[in-house]
């Protein structure tokens, strides 16, 4: 009672539901979109809610269709730092964010893309997809319930902190993104 609780659809279509101020970040961690917000693409709900390990990451239990961005014996000896980069990608790959960057690709050419994991974070990684007039940034969050989402975006590549310019990573024609490492 007293508390300025925010509405939130757990998907959507879904009733609304409220919220206490101290619950928003659970709700958002879960995917639940809060009443008002233009919604962005999202994995559906089965694909979302999935837990990768390592086992999904080396090929194992991984759906047919489902396609990976190396295959299992490349996987075997890339570094701890190569294969989170395997894994955002695939991530990335499987989320609907390709489709949006494969088509602004169509518009405005070639684009650069990095793949950097950040520190302090659980295994999270800034993937940052760039062209000369825009740019755009998606967390990956692997143990997340939305492991994809867009982080910010903006016009000027200067914007962007020095990190996340070391270009590491390209976009094939229908947006997949692929990591540069040479063993791929």
């Amino acid at each position: 009672m007293g508390e300025r609780a925010i509405r939130f659809a757990p998907a959507e279509g879904e009733d609304l539901v409220d919220v206490c101020p101290l619950c928003q970040d659970v709700a958002v961690e879960h995917g639940w979109l809060k009443e008002g917000t233009p919604t962005t693409p999202m994995v559906p709900g089965e694909r979302r809610r999935r837990r990768r390990g390592l086992g999904d990451l080396l090929g194992f239990g991984r759906p047919a269709g489902d396609e990976t961005v190396a295959s299992e014996p490349i996987l075997r000896r890339l570094s701890e730092n190569e294969l989170a980069m395997v894994e955002a990608a695939d991530l990335f790959n499987a989320s609907a964010y390709r489709r949006t960057v494969g088509g602004i690709a169509k518009s405005l050419g070639d684009a650069q893309a990095s793949i950097v994991a950040l520190s302090g974070a659980a295994g999270e990684v800034a993937v940052t997809v760039a062209w000369d007039i825009s740019w755009y940034q998606y967390r990956v969050s692997p143990e997340s319930a939305q492991p994809v989402r867009l982080e910010r975006r903006g016009h000027e590549l200067d914007e962007l902190e020095e990190t996340f310019t070391a270009w590491n990573a390209h976009l094939e024609d229908d947006g997949k993104l692929v990591p540069e490492i040479a063993r791929l």
